[in-house]
């Protein structure tokens, strides 16, 4: 990138079929006068039409001349909606009027501008970076930092992205345990809609990724823009309409009372926000996708078929017990065995041992050796779980260390799941857990930790004078994660937080994979899956069989509907093989075989999504990026008021290509009274059809008759021109 004191009024970036322009004329902070589809090539003259094209009439009255939206909006500038930096130095200097004082331009269009400005009468200093990546989202952070003598307090720094006057609807997600990222609609109406996360991690019912889009927007239709705070602390994200015909949509972490006081010379930067545009959410989510599987550390061998001890076994570590599940898990092709809770210290159950992380000697006498010797020797990597975020009262670190617990100062917070939150800010604290880790990783074989999170942050804050602690404690979460995989960067780590708590993308620069919910009910597991694959690839979304009554739901559902929903992500099993049906373990192996022929395909292909209009039926899958191949889900989540069904159409193929769609075994059954019946569905034969991919998208399918809580896959090549 180049400086240059004398910047263009104007710059346009364009990248993946996407257009942002800049507006950096008058001094003042930068505004985005475009962001949506590619505008094309345009002169230099054209771009500063553009800008004259989209200046609004100045009537409104909050200042005279038009009201200027910057990226980090200003009351000096007449917005008198959500303002970008809230703040007061001893009760002044709660507004600021910046001015730029440089520019750093990218030298082609893509790429990203920073701009550094300040406020003398304030005494602070801003620096933004606005860019564009190559996958065409949009990626913002500022940095305040305090020029002045005395202590500049900071309650919020919020950035925004408008949006345009067709954006009629919003989309973010609600959610609790066992029901993460559960989507809800809502008018784009004027005012403000904010959603606002203070439990100390991402949250089940967090925004997540807020969208705006044109009404009735689907997988495939409609424009959308939307949103994502790549933070895993408190945060707000907020969507907001005024009279002055500006929509926007925009976030920020949410900073508790007297978290970031800057000291002179002091900085706060914002966590990254992310901005992403598509014509349906498929183009959208496969802007994340591609950004995420373009980064370096971005896992790239085969996902490994895991199986992981929790639901089979719970706190019953019984080293016999466990070889013989390790003996199942290999005879059915897992290729990594993790350990769950209850290998350290008192841990026998829930409430107590939290913290003491060395081999009970009570368990394990002889080490975890024996077991890993036992796992490796089958041809498994060893996987461990921890959760070094948190404390039980009941242990020999609370009691050696209780100012070590996060508290207001005066009382200790309610316990939760009998746990508190161990203080990582605190230096000894964080030394004594990053000592543990680094010697239990040292000391023994492990590739991967399953790394938890079970309790929300509830008063966190530091002892002895209770000052709130959220910010320090996710910053300090980031470098302990850092400094493990700086000494040890061959162990892959999982984010878990109470199952699907802790997705950001911030966490994913730190980890391998998210765990996308404690229930495995493959029907709940439907939507959670999909609504997680809206930001994460499937790669990253750790997906389980369960057992055949779900634990968590006491719902029974037949092995294909498990391990076909399990299929489209990081496949692993969570269920006590040894004591399972032998006719399902069969299949079972079935599965993780297609599994491990697909995994290539589903580790680098295209995300899709069919706006099916019924209700009853789901159908999504995964389109090689050269588009020589597919697999689908058809799932039937309900009982269709269609008998037989309509056909179902393909999307995200090649339209101009022609295509062999088949059955695809072991998902090849369809399970339904046609088919006790004998009534034959023709096409549904390995011969399959070849047709178009246009006449398969336009067209489609017939579908077959199922039951509900079952599916097929269907196959898709192209066939040689």
């Amino acid at each position: 990138m180049s400086s240059t004191p004398r910047h263009p009024a104007t710059i346009h970036l364009r990248a993946a079929g996407v257009s942002l322009v800049l507006d950096l004329s008058g001094g003042t902070l930068p505004r985005v006068l475009h962001w949506g589809p590619d505008l094309g090539a345009l002169r230099p003259q054209e771009v500063e039409d553009l800008r004259s094209a989209l200046r609004p009439q100045p009537v409104g009255f909050s200042v005279d001349g038009p009201v200027a939206l910057a990226v980090l909006p200003e009351q000096s500038a007449g917005w008198l909606g959500t303002p970008g930096l809230v703040g007061n130095r001893g009760g002044a200097d709660f507004s600021t009027a910046f001015a730029v004082e440089e520019v750093v331009l990218p030298e082609g269009e893509t790429g990203g501008v920073v701009v550094r400005a300040r406020d003398d009468v304030a005494a602070l200093e801003l620096e933004l970076t606005v860019e564009l990546t190559p996958a065409g989202l949009v990626r913002q952070r500022a940095t305040v930092t305090n020029r002045g003598g005395s202590p500049f307090a900071v309650d919020a720094v919020n950035l925004t992205l408008p949006v345009p006057s067709e954006a009629a609807e919003l989309l973010d997600f609600t959610g609790h345990h066992l029901r993460e990222r559960s989507p809800q609609r809502t008018s784009f109406t004027q005012g403000l809609r904010v959603r606002e996360n203070r439990t100390g991690r991402t949250g089940y019912d967090a925004a997540y990724l807020l969208a705006a889009g044109t009404a009735g927007f689907g997988n495939r239709t409609g424009e959308v823009w939307a949103v994502h705070t790549a933070w895993s602390g408190n945060h707000r994200t907020f969507a907001e309409r005024t009279y002055h015909a500006v929509s926007l949509l925009g976030s920020g972490e949410l900073l508790l009372s007297g978290e970031v006081l800057l000291d002179p010379g002091a900085s706060y930067t914002t966590p990254w926000q992310y901005g992403a545009y598509g014509r349906g959410l498929d183009e959208l989510s496969a802007r994340f996708h591609r950004h995420l599987r373009a980064r370096p550390h971005h896992p790239s061998s085969p996902r490994p078929v895991v199986v992981n001890t929790w639901e089979a076994v719970y706190f019953d570590h019984d080293l016999t017990r466990l070889r013989e599940l390790a003996d199942a898990a290999a005879a059915v092709g897992a290729e990594r065995f993790v350990l769950d809770d209850g290998w350290f210290g008192s841990r026998r159950d829930a409430r107590r041992g939290l913290g003491d992380w060395h081999v009970s000697a009570q368990v394990w006498p002889d080490g975890l050796s024996p077991l890993i010797d036992h796992v490796t020797g089958l041809g498994m990597e060893f996987g461990l779980w921890v959760e070094p975020e948190m404390i039980n009262e009941d242990s020999d670190l609370a009691r050696a260390h209780p100012d070590w617990i996060m508290a207001t100062g005066g009382r200790l917070p309610g316990a939760a799941r009998s746990q508190q939150v161990l203080d990582l800010a605190r230096p000894e604290a964080f030394a004594h857990i990053l000592a543990r880790l680094d010697d239990l990783l040292s000391a023994y074989p492990i590739s991967y930790l399953k790394w938890d999170h079970n309790r929300d942050l509830v008063e966190a804050g530091h002892q002895p004078t209770g000052r709130a602690g959220v910010h320090d404690q996710t910053r300090a979460v980031y470098r302990l994660l850092d400094e493990l995989r700086t000494r040890h960067p061959g162990v892959e780590i999982e984010s878990c937080s109470s199952g699907g708590g802790r997705v950001d993308l911030e966490i994913l620069e730190r980890t391998d994979r998210v765990w996308a919910s404690d229930c495995i009910d493959a029907l709940e597991r439907q939507q959670i899956q999909r609504w997680t694959n809206v930001l994460i690839p499937l790669e990253l979304m750790g997906t389980h069989v369960g057992a055949d009554v779900a634990h968590t739901t006491d719902r029974r559902h037949p092995i294909d509907f498990r391990s076909g929903t399990a299929l489209f992500g990081h496949f692993g099993i969570e269920w006590d093989l040894t004591r399972a049906d032998p006719g399902d373990v069969r299949r079972l192996a079935e599965w993780v075989e297609l599994y491990k022929e697909l995994r290539g395909l589903l580790q680098t292909g295209t995300a899709v999504h069919a706006d099916h209009p019924d209700p009853a039926f789901q159908l999504h899958g995964v389109v090689a990026e050269d588009g020589s191949e597919a697999v689908f889900a058809l799932t039937a989540v309900a009982t269709s008021a269609l008998y037989p069904p309509g056909p179902v159409r393909l999307p995200g193929l090649d339209p101009e290509a022609v295509y062999h769609v088949r059955p695809q075994p072991p998902g090849d059954v369809p399970d339904g009274n046609a088919g006790r019946w004998g009534i034959e569905l023709p096409w549904w034969t390995p011969r399959g059809v070849t047709l178009p991919g246009r006449v398969l998208s336009g067209a489609g399918l017939q579908a077959p008759v199922l039951f509900p809580e079952r599916l097929v896959l269907l196959r898709a090549t192209r066939v040689p021109a």
